[in-house]
């Protein structure tokens, strides 16, 4: 076919496509009740968690079925599994091509290049042999065997699919995790920072138009573009998924007090745009002590609009055998947004309230009126919230 027609045919077929997303509520797809209060959680199901998922009994799976309210698995080990556990959603990367495979060997131009045509990498855990080629997300024979490999593995019966390294940033580099600016093959230029998310919201799109029906998230970065949070392809990109995965939730240690470019505040308001976008957010938090458990439990429940996940991948808390008390709160219905109080940031539910003191703040003293107690079930009536720690307290109540 003539290059004319064939470009003529790709700009019209992109933007059907970007109308038809774009005019799609992505919310249509979120199918639990919405109460702000009640923690949803969502287990990774990794290597670490094999020997519960391995061969539960049926104790176990009922157990695993009311306590995960999704689970990302990995295929193909899951897929015997999804008879007990249908809920499901399966790893992809979303411009991986590892390299000893089969696609890299036969596909070479598909990899993302220099301007000396060295291949290039995803810079992740490398340790001077990166493992993962950068596959090139603008290039339509690459994205379509991408929604192939995702078909395949959704007919297996996976309710949805996690999509790791939706990059909206540059995460691009040589084997010594360098960054390097590849080549654009649709220019023969480099490639500018716009058309590389363009590239990737337009492939997000894409895999959005192929599923309609199925349950989609991003593994994305909240700081994409800390100028423009609501850049245009990084809007488009939220609305093409169900979820945006979150990584170190609260617990991240690159956030500060306040609104500045790594804010907790700034942090919170991303989260509040991919609600205004249509999606709910998926806190994958890092705390590895009990406060921080909290806080990060804290974080989630000060944005949730009830549509929200929290994780943990720390098996001493969130497995069958060790299981916290806090991922089954239920706070109720939110009495309102967040708002500042007393130095603190607060929001109110029909059953508690919310307290959350920013990282590196002043230590605050508060009295207590209410009758309020922690989650291990002790009252409270004076609490101390140093700066980064946060109280989830409840008072007696029956949610509605």
């Amino acid at each position: 076919m003539p290059k004319k027609i064939t470009s003529s045919l790709c700009a019209l077929s992109c933007f059907l496509l970007t109308l038809f997303v774009s005019n799609y509520p992505a919310h249509a797809y979120q199918t639990t009740q919405t109460v702000e209060g009640r923690v949803k959680f969502f287990k990774h199901a990794n290597t670490k968690f094999d020997s519960y998922s391995e061969k539960p009994d049926t104790k176990q799976q009922n157990w695993m079925q009311n306590h995960y309210q999704r689970m990302l698995a990995y295929t193909p080990y899951f897929d015997t599994r999804l008879t007990w556990y249908p809920n499901a959603w399966f790893y992809i990367d979303s411009y991986a091509i590892y390299v000893d495979s089969e696609t890299a060997k036969k596909h070479s131009e598909w990899l993302l290049r220099d301007g000396k045509k060295n291949a290039l990498y995803i810079p992740w855990e490398c340790n001077g042999k990166c493992d993962q080629f950068a596959g090139d997300f603008g290039n339509p024979e690459f994205r379509k065997f991408k929604i192939e490999e995702i078909r395949a593995a959704l007919g297996k019966g996976y309710r949805g699919i996690w999509i790791d390294d939706v990059n909206l940033t540059w995460r691009v580099g040589d084997n010594k995790e360098t960054h390097v600016i590849p080549v654009d093959r649709r220019t023969g230029k480099l490639m500018a920072l716009n058309d590389w998310r363009r590239y990737f919201a337009e492939f997000m799109e894409e895999i959005r138009a192929a599923f309609p029906d199925t349950e989609i998230t991003h593994n994305a970065i909240w700081y994409a573009d800390t100028v423009d949070a609501e850049n245009p392809f990084i809007s488009r990109q939220i609305s093409a998924a169900n979820y945006i995965n979150i990584e170190r939730g609260g617990n991240d240690g690159g956030l500060t007090a306040g609104d500045g470019p790594w804010g907790y505040e700034t942090f919170l308001r991303y989260l509040d745009y991919v609600h205004q976008r249509g999606a709910g957010v998926i806190l994958m938090d890092t705390g590895t002590t009990p406060d921080e458990r909290e806080y990060g439990l804290a974080t989630a429940l000060l944005v949730s609009n009830g549509n929200d996940l929290i994780n943990s991948n720390h098996t001493d808390w969130s497995t069958p055998d060790q299981w916290w008390p806090g991922y089954d709160v239920n706070l109720g219905a939110a009495l309102n947004s967040r708002y500042k109080w007393q130095g603190l940031l607060r929001r109110d539910f029909e059953c508690g309230q919310i307290l959350l003191n920013q990282p590196s703040l002043p230590e605050r003293v508060i009295n207590l009126d209410g009758g309020f107690q922690r989650i291990d079930g002790a009252p409270v009536k004076i609490i101390s919230l140093p700066g980064k720690t946060a109280a989830i307290l409840l008072k007696p109540c029956k949610p509605q």
